[in-house]
């Protein structure tokens, strides 16, 4: 009996969060079907307001529905729905991604060799550029020892060409809500998302918060999907900055180690107000507009995210002072960065 048990493979249930999506679901679900064997497909449904649902029961009967009574976000959306999950693994999957054949199965096979692997995610490259990778995960994700995040093939707004420089499985800081495989006994002992994020870095918040439990995050470049990018908020809209600026922050404040929190908040909040006014000439108003509030969001939320303090690790960081190394020294790859 014990054997049987050591040797049980993984259940997999990929999960689709949706808002109003029925045109990803028209352009992407019945490759997912297709390419998925032994897993179920579910999509949790956040209240959507266009046909989205009747779409789902009428051309794709095998999918398992799950419906929130409202739209809770990504981080909330997704610890309603994953409630109703029986299976041992989800992979929380983008609407806008396209996956190829057998994305899975690598993937599992991980998985199933190391039982201190909490979350896995694949190589995502860019749909539109289908050579290069894509700003949300690349080839893996990193932060430096301010919190600035950036990936293996992806530094700031500079995408490299995939050539294969990353074509190794190896373990990473975080794993893109794009596509993240995670055990469910890890997902629920950690106590999910942080609902409080709606949207963005969430899932970079889960990832230190496992990291800091001793899990392994991991990469796998045997699996690969293509992945769209701004299908619910579109990369120039100023409530994504705004959402971004205040996740970061509030992560922050949640895991940065005791000796290091305070500096490097004051000085975050220094460098933001540079951003603000880089944007004010670059992208306009709206976005310097979406920074301040961000700021002053997180000034509100201060007393509540100093209570969910757990101080993390020290060894958080991947490399130093990358946006100096970026904008000054001009390294705009992971590879140059030091």
């Amino acid at each position: 009996m014990e054997i049987h048990k050591r040797n049980r493979l993984s259940t997999l249930a990929i999960a689709i969060l949706n808002y109003n999506g029925i045109s990803w679901f028209e352009k992407f679900l019945q490759g997912i079907l297709d390419y998925s064997p032994n897993s179920t497909i579910y999509v949790i449904d956040n209240a959507s307001t266009d046909d989205s649902i009747s779409y789902l029961q009428k051309n794709f009967p095998s999918v398992r529905i799950i419906q929130n009574k409202k739209n809770l976000g990504y981080a909330g959306g997704y610890n309603e729905g994953l409630q109703s999950i029986a299976e041992d693994i989800y992979c929380l999957l983008n609407s806008d991604v396209e996956v190829t054949e057998n994305w899975t199965v690598p993937i599992l096979e991980l998985f199933n060799e190391n039982k201190n692997i909490a979350a896995i995610q694949p190589k995502i490259r860019n749909y539109k550029q289908k050579d290069y990778f894509e700003f949300a995960g690349a080839a893996g994700g990193f932060m430096d020892n301010l919190g600035y995040l950036f990936c293996r093939g992806r530094v700031f707004f500079s995408l490299e060409k995939d050539e294969g420089q990353y074509n190794d499985n190896r373990e990473i800081f975080w794993a893109t809500g794009a596509c993240l495989f995670i055990r469910k006994k890890d997902f629920w002992e950690n106590q999910g998302f942080d609902a409080d994020f709606f949207a963005h870095m969430e899932e970079i918040d889960l990832c230190w918060r496992l990291k800091n439990k001793g899990k392994i995050i991991y990469y796998c470049a045997d699996s690969m999907v293509y992945h769209v990018g701004g299908g619910t908020l579109d990369v120039y809209n100023p409530e994504k900055t705004y959402l971004n600026f205040r996740n970061n922050l509030l992560m922050l404040i949640k895991n940065l180690p005791s000796n290091k929190v305070l500096w490097i908040f004051i000085l975050r909040l220094l460098l933001d107000g540079l951003a603000g006014i880089r944007f004010l000439f670059s992208n306009g108003w709206k976005h310097c507009w979406a920074i301040i509030r961000a700021h002053f969001s997180v000034y509100h939320m201060l007393p509540k995210y100093l209570k969910k303090r757990k101080a993390g690790i020290d060894n958080y960081y991947d490399k130093k002072y990358i946006i100096f190394q970026y904008f000054v020294k001009k390294r705009n790859t992971y590879i140059r960065l030091k």
